[in-house]
């Protein structure tokens, strides 16, 4: 009997200390903290190769985009970025691809072409005297519709493109931009003249869209035709990038200037609508420069580097 007791007695006794004991502490992995993990986990397992890369800063924001550039030094390496399938993207180069053609064309009528051509400095005309503007109002309603029905693309499909950020900051500022052409006649030519670079425009995508395979526009070892039609693409984008981007947008600063002095003068403030030009202009300016000033620095680097030929074939 009393041996039975005293083991009562110890279970009783032990059972009381565990009881009193404190539990162990929550291991790390267990948890609501384990839950959140194992749902950042799915979600980045989810998360589709063709989603749209985390808004960059400096260099990447543009050249990066574009072209083929070395993570580790910033050398431009030869071809083009590699782009796989991707519907959103794919769906929205191929509206701008067909969209900017109207744009483009209709920017082109209300110029008189053989005095632009015969445009030097000992001819009496200017760029201004080129302008017709016969077809002035198709083309501004053309160019607002494009803009607003791109920007509403962008902002319920931001993945469609690499910077949604920048792309809405700069569609906002351009239909502020041709809102001035629409009150001041005078400045319609201004309107047509910087709309040009859509032209830019349709070969930057092109450059994408026609080569998603990121061949070398200078590799000799392609078919005929996929080397005809990349060269091609390649040739017409930097003339216009340089023709427009780096020479014509700074030159247009100082007619803006002028437009808005005359105002000035005749309204007798100088806060007129051609005071709201200037400072976007300037932006315009200062973006193309910047983003030429990044692909120029990059090949740079890497002729200093001796990767001179490498580069070439990556032009």
């Amino acid at each position: 009997a009393p041996r039975p007791r005293r083991t009562e007695e110890h279970t009783e006794h032990d059972s009381s200390i565990d009881n009193s004991s404190p539990p162990p502490p929550p291991s790390s992995k267990d948890g609501p903290f384990r839950k959140i993990r194992q749902l950042h986990r799915s979600r980045a397992a989810a998360r589709s190769s063709s989603a749209p890369a985390r808004l960059r800063h400096g260099r990447g924001l543009k050249i990066a985009d574009h072209y083929r550039v070395d993570p580790v030094g910033g050398e431009l390496l030869p071809g083009v970025p590699v782009h796989n399938d991707d519907w959103a993207r794919d769906t929205h180069d191929f509206f701008n691809l067909i969209v900017l053609v109207p744009v483009v064309v209709l920017n082109a009528i209300n110029w008189n072409w053989d005095m632009i051509f015969h445009l030097s400095s000992t001819s009496k005309h200017t760029l201004i005297d080129a302008w017709t503007g016969e077809h002035f109002h198709l083309f501004w309603d053309i160019t607002l519709l494009y803009f607003i029905v791109d920007l509403i693309w962008v902002l319920l499909v931001p993945h469609c493109v690499k910077s949604p950020s920048t792309i809405i900051q700069h569609h906002i500022a351009t239909i502020c931009y041709i809102f001035v052409p629409f009150v001041f006649k005078e400045s319609q030519w201004v309107m047509g003249a910087c709309m040009s670079v859509e032209v830019n425009t349709w070969f930057l995508i092109a450059r994408r869209v026609f080569n998603k395979q990121g061949f070398p526009p200078w590799q000799i070892e392609l078919p005929p035709f996929i080397s005809l039609r990349i060269k091609l693409i390649s040739i017409f984008f930097y003339v216009t990038w340089f023709g427009i981007r780096v020479f014509l947008y700074p030159y247009l600063f100082f007619p803006i200037f002028g437009l808005w002095q005359w105002l000035s003068e005749e309204s007798g403030t100088v806060y007129n609508v051609m005071l709201v030009c200037m400072p976007l202009h300037a932006v315009f300016c200062i973006l193309n420069l910047k983003w030429t000033w990044d692909l120029l620095s990059s090949k740079v680097k890497s002729w200093r580097k001796g990767e001179k030929g490498k580069v070439d074939k990556g032009l």
